[in-house]
């Protein structure tokens, strides 16, 4: 009989940093298909109660140890009993890590240095997952006449973060490629371009997840601003196939070493996304707005690598994630924050301004 993709992960136990998070409870749960034994670590601090709960955990969790990353008496206890480990934590809004340069630094600075040496350090781990992020590629040229021509990103071309979120995610790839190649231990490092789907709710000033945050104010009733004009490009990838492409990174051979783009190879407008979420909304009110400070105006993913290494691509096109996002809202209540009941397109506006950098 041929090996399924995940046969070698039966009865596997497999360590998942940020596992109380948006892609990390997915992840969760196609580790538990594939026959493995999850083990999550989180702190909690990303959601609370009412979206950990919507994510299916929460501090009663049976697979969930509550704690730091930097932690490192308890990150290399866990690192000790794992077989696999998928490095998702991380302080993971740009406004966030812009607001919180302090917090960026420790939570994806820190708290990586940390699992990194606690997986050098042990003997039973057979390959290190980083989920590092598209926003290593900076601006790209999507100024292209249409989104279709827009530019793709491919792994060797050189690298220009734009913010503090990106500079962390890019330094932990340096790091990782350092202190685990030293080591002799095996690694691949991810790039997810823009996952979305059921699940996800947003933070506050997080303007880049425009799938969510345009069913949201559309359910609300309010105003979707298309920032740039909606002219950024996007690749869209559904959360359940980011999940599945870092599951199946953890066994393929030829994953090894290689650090691999994660998305569709399809460029999306954020005005298509407008359109998409108005057809389901019909008197959702669509109006320009200033750029975001620090967002990328992006590209899509060269998928060439991700196919030959994986044997896989996407399964879920951006027209029909969407219609599952808008019908988990729809049937999911309290998806919708508060925070976002009481918000006006100034207010908006106004939080997507760079804030100012925390004192010393």
């Amino acid at each position: 009989m041929t090996p399924q993709p995940h046969d070698d992960l039966n009865g596997a136990r497999v360590l998942v940093t940020g596992g109380a998070g948006f892609l990390g409870t997915a992840i969760r749960a196609a580790l538990t298909r594939a026959g493995a034994m999850p083990l999550l670590l989180d702190n909690l601090s990303a959601y609370g109660p009412t979206t950990l709960t919507l994510l299916g955990t929460g501090p009663g969790d049976l697979q969930l140890t509550v704690g730091d990353i930097c932690d490192e008496h308890l990150v290399g206890s866990l690192v000790a009993d794992a077989d696999y480990v998928v490095h998702a934590a991380a302080h993971s809004s740009v406004h966030g890590c812009t607001a919180e340069p302090a917090t960026a630094v420790r939570s994806n600075l820190t708290g990586t240095d940390t699992v990194l040496r606690a997986v050098a350090a042990a003997r039973r781990v057979r390959r290190f997952v980083l989920l590092s992020t598209a926003q290593v590629y900076g601006h790209g040229a999507p100024h292209a006449a249409r989104p279709e021509q827009a530019e793709s990103f491919t792994e060797d071309q050189p690298l220009d973060p734009l913010n503090i979120y990106a500079n962390s995610k890019l330094w932990a790839e340096g790091h990782t490629r350092q202190i685990l190649g030293t080591a002799g231990c095996d690694f691949t490092i991810l790039r997810p371009f823009s996952v979305y789907g059921p699940g996800q709710v947003p933070k506050p000033g997080a303007a880049s997840w425009v799938v969510a945050q345009f069913t949201m104010y559309a359910a609300l009733g309010q105003q979707l601003l298309l920032n740039n004009g909606g002219h950024q490009v996007r690749d869209f990838l559904f959360r359940d196939d980011a999940a599945e492409a870092v599951v199946r990174c953890l066994t393929a051979p030829a994953a090894a070493g290689q650090t691999l783009n994660v998305g569709t190879g399809i460029p999306t407008a954020v005005r298509e996304v407008a359109a998409h979420i108005r057809a389901r909304f019909p008197d959702a009110e669509v109006v320009d707005a200033p750029r975001v400070a620090q967002d990328p105006l992006g590209a899509c993913a060269d998928t060439t690598r991700m196919r030959r290494v994986l044997g896989w691509s996407p399964r879920v096109a951006v027209a029909d994630g969407i219609a599952r996002y808008v019908e988990w809202v729809r049937s999911t209540p309290n998806s919708i924050p508060d925070w976002m009941r009481g918000e006006t397109s100034a207010s908006r506006i106004n939080a997507w301004r760079p804030p100012a950098p925390s004192p010393l």
